[in-house]
C-alpha cells in the first residue's frame, strides 16, 4: 500500500541546479582522475536502501573532521530516474558536498568498470589513493572505523 502511494503521490520536479550528474564508465573514470592528488572515497547508495541512509550521515561527519581535510567524499545515487527528486532531497539534507552523481546505468559493464568483484550490492564504498588507484572496497554495512583505517594509511 505504501509503495502504491509513493508511485501515485506527485513528485516535485528536480531543477537543473539540483539534478544529479549522470555517471557511466567513462565519466566515472574522469571523475576519479579529477581527484588525483587527494584521497577519494566514493559512496554508492540509494534512497530505498535503509543501510545507505543510515551510513551516509556518518560518512559525511567522519570526512568533515580536520584530520581528513585531504579526503574527498563523492556520493553516487543508484536510484531510478523517477526517484531522482527524493535522492536530491536526501543528499542535500545530509549536507554532502556537491557535486552529487547518479549512476546512468546499473548494468554489469558499469559495475565491472567500478570493481569486477563488486556485485552491485549497496551500500558500497570504494577508496582511491592519491594516484587514482582503487585500494579498498566495502560492500554492505561497514563500521566507520574500518572505513577510516585505509584512509589513515594513505
Amino acid at each position: 500500500m505504501i509503495g502504491l502511494a509513493a508511485l501515485l503521490w506527485p513528485q516535485r520536479r528536480v531543477t537543473a541546479e539540483e539534478a544529479l550528474t549522470q555517471l557511466d564508465e567513462l565519466p566515472f573514470r574522469r571523475m576519479v582522475a579529477g581527484h588525483r592528488g587527494r584521497i577519494l572515497v566514493v559512496d554508492f547508495w540509494a534512497t530505498w536502501c535503509s543501510s545507505c541512509r543510515e551510513e551516509m550521515p556518518k560518512l559525511i561527519a567522519l570526512f568533515r573532521l580536520e584530520k581528513h581535510k585531504d579526503v574527498d567524499l563523492v556520493t553516487v545515487s543508484c536510484d531510478e530516474p523517477e526517484q531522482e527528486a527524493g535522492a536530491v532531497q536526501f543528499v542535500n539534507k545530509q549536507g554532502a558536498r556537491a557535486p552529487h552523481y547518479v549512476s546512468a546505468k546499473s548494468d554489469e559493464a558499469f559495475i565491472n568498470a567500478i570493481n569486477p568483484k563488486w556485485s552491485g550490492a549497496l551500500p558500497a564504498l570504494f577508496v582511491f589513493d592519491r594516484k587514482g588507484k582503487q585500494v579498498q572496497s566495502f560492500v554492505g554495512e561497514t563500521d566507520e572505523k574500518l572505513i577510516e583505517d585505509p584512509v589513515n594509511r594513505l
